[in-house]
């Protein structure tokens, strides 16, 4: 259902975000693991997007995503300069001749955990880095509203039992167990894992020339091309491994 966008190909949107190879590789992994389960699901016509990241990126792997299926999609936030950093990111990525076929509404909430400015019906509700800068009492709330909106629900955290990714990225993670407990309710539809594992450390810092010669240079393209590779090979190392190295763990619930 989703074409195969490679590593280098991923990264002209981290570029448009600010943003460097190691966010490519994350929209990499999450888009396997989104492919694989789309297939399943069917194809979404409403998507929204509640909430935008804490600090990395402003999710255009997600309009991307909406672009390929032909979705109306929402983007809900509760802060006017994340939702002014999307505009900036969207119009950077146009600017070079990607995601000129979408056009996202964008609607800003009084509190991300109650979404009561959002109308639905959704048939797919995405989130990525968010749920872990919601308060934990209203977190429960923000999950069960998402299931309200959605028929389908993607929800994307740091992982907490990596303590390297989020002492580095200076984000607060969840535990796989965490982020499973708020679907208590729905166990049987539930899929779950952890991804993101590139052979690199977080918080590198590149120079414009180095993401410039990333974007263009025959190396760094032979380079990401082993990475989307790499990404594909997670899932056959240990659950004990991919627990403690992954930067990410995942969610997935749909009927």
């Amino acid at each position: 259902m989703l074409i195969s966008f490679s590593i280098k190909s991923l990264y002209v949107l981290a570029l448009a975000e600010g943003e460097g190879v190691g966010t490519a590789y994350e929209y990499y992994a999450k888009r396997l693991v989104l492919g694989r389960w789309l297939k399943q699901i069917g194809r979404p016509q409403r998507m929204l997007v509640a909430g935008l990241p804490q600090k990395y990126g402003s999710s255009l792997d997600f309009l991307l995503l909406a672009e390929e299926l032909g979705a109306e999609v929402t983007v809900a936030d509760e802060r006017p300069f994340a939702l002014d950093k999307l505009q900036s990111s969207l119009a950077a990525a146009r600017a070079v001749g990607r995601l000129t076929a979408v056009f996202p509404s964008t609607c800003l909430v009084a509190n991300l955990a109650g979404l009561s400015e959002v109308d639905g019906p959704f048939d797919l509700c995405l989130s990525a880095e968010t749920v872990q800068r919601i308060p934990f009492a209203d977190r429960p709330r923000y999950v069960a509203r998402l299931q309200e909106l959605a028929t389908a629900v993607a929800l994307f955290a740091p992982n907490e039992d990596n303590p390297a990714h989020t002492h580095i990225s200076g984000l607060d993670g969840l535990t796989l167990a965490e982020l499973r407990s708020l679907f208590s309710s729905v166990p049987s539809l539930l899929r779950s894992g952890y991804i993101d594992m590139p052979p690199f450390p977080p918080g590198i810092i590149r120079s414009e020339e180095q993401r410039a010669q990333a974007s263009s240079g025959r190396l760094e393209a032979f380079a990401m091309w082993g990475l989307g590779y790499y990404a594909r090979a997670e899932k056959l190392l240990p659950t004990a491994v991919r627990r403690r190295q992954s930067h990410i763990v995942y969610v997935l619930v749909s009927g």
